[in-house]
């Protein structure tokens, strides 16, 4: 009697809206504030005299170190525990990392810490959106997925205005308010993740042969492709406006406010029309819009960097639920889409890291050139859509079925 209790419970279902308000606080959390209210507190690290400069650059090369091992071991996770389980637990860590950073204890400590907070944010990535979606009516994929990744938007916007006003009350402070605001975000998420057993991954093989194969190993390169031409934007746009246009720390925080607003409305729009053109035609226009808009950075009229950084700001979140939809228009198994949408979040990781790092080595030995990193963003988009053209305008391969 006890069991069937138990298997009912589990089968129960929560609200479409409650489990997207989870989905956003989750991606909130693990990203939106682990990664990115790190990136205003820096200066402050360093002016406070807890860490040199170079010892602040690793600590921040750490969230992303533990992003990739997050990624690489979300499955596993799931596969042992119930996706509610992990979920709610990898709130808790990212939570406790804000706390335990109010304590500069020492440098092993603190990139203990930062890693900590990545590797949640990494198996919130992979672990939240494929225990949504399920649920969720095909007509209202995109949207609902788009509002999941809001949450990373929202961390941006916060990093650019609520982090600068804790700030000023102290370091510690703001880490214990940091804490605080994920805890209370995870307790508004911890009731609303949809129950039931994961489907066992025992169908991978059967689709090895389809056609779709080839097309989703494509995806996979695109998406890391996606993640380099992002980060130009997302690591030195502030600097490129203050000291590359010269025009002030000030004027490159709002357009850095402007660049995380855009990220929060970009993922709902863009899956909103992918729900109605379709997944794989939203991600090419993506891909071409982006390259162009990336472009528009260099031309100096206030007008194209405002419109270079409202149409990649809301790239940078919206290309997400892009690339889940398309992950479940290929992959119509949902263990198989789990296992996916988990490269997909590692080959965004991988291309993330090795593009902060590459550009900036190429930062440096070209004294500063932003046009360089600008040009190959548009390189990244630019080949990214045409890797997606390529393989299919390639004859599909007879199936056989035997």
């Amino acid at each position: 009697m006890q069991s069937a209790t138990t298997a009912a419970a589990d089968r129960r279902t929560v609200p479409v809206w409650r489990a997207t308000l989870s989905g956003l606080c989750a991606n909130l959390v693990g990203v939106g504030l682990a990664r990115f209210a790190y990136t205003p507190i820096i200066p402050v690290l360093i002016a406070a005299q807890w860490f040199v400069p170079s010892q602040a650059a690793y600590l921040g090369a750490a969230n992303l170190a533990g992003y990739l091992a997050g990624a690489l071991l979300a499955r596993p996770l799931a596969a042992r525990l119930a996706p509610a389980v992990v979920l709610r637990a990898m709130m808790l860590l990212t939570a406790a990392s804000f706390f335990a950073c109010a304590y500069p204890v020492s440098f092993a400590w603190f990139f203990g810490w930062r890693f900590a907070a990545g590797f949640g944010g990494g198996t919130l990535m992979v672990v939240a959106a494929p225990a949504i979606m399920p649920h969720v009516p095909a007509s209202q994929r995109g949207m609902v997925s788009g509002a999941i990744f809001a949450g990373v938007g929202l961390g941006i916007a916060a990093s650019g205005t609520l982090v600068a006003l804790l700030l000023r009350q102290g370091l510690v402070e703001t880490w214990y308010s940091l804490g605080a605001l994920a805890l209370l975000l995870t307790a508004a998420a911890w009731g609303g993740w949809p129950h039931g057993p994961v489907a066992p991954a025992s169908g991978e093989a059967k689709v090895r042969g389809v056609r779709a194969g080839g097309t989703l190993r494509a995806l996979y390169v695109e998406y890391g492709l996606s993640a380099v031409g992002l980060v130009p934007h997302m690591v030195f746009l502030v600097d490129f406006i203050a000291r590359g246009r010269g025009l002030g720390i000030e004027l490159g925080a709002r357009y850095w406010v402007l660049f995380g607003v855009s990220a929060i409305a970009g993922p709902v729009l863009l899956g909103f029309a992918a729900d109605r053109i379709g997944f794989r035609l939203m991600l090419r226009l993506a891909f071409a819009v982006d390259a162009a808009a990336i472009a528009l950075a260099l031309v100096d009229v206030p007008l194209a960097l405002t419109a270079s950084s409202i149409i990649v700001g809301a790239s940078v979140s919206g290309v997400v639920p892009l690339a889940l939809g398309r992950v479940r228009e290929l992959v119509h198994d949902e263990a198989l889409q789990r296992h996916a949408w988990s490269t997909c979040t590692v080959a965004f990781a991988v291309g993330q890291a090795a593009a902060a790092y590459g550009f900036s080595y190429v930062f440096a030995q070209t004294d500063g050139a932003y046009a360089a990193l600008f040009a190959i963003g548009v390189g990244a988009f630019a080949l990214a859509l045409a890797l997606d053209l390529a393989v299919a305008a390639v004859p599909a391969k007879p199936r056989n079925l035997a």
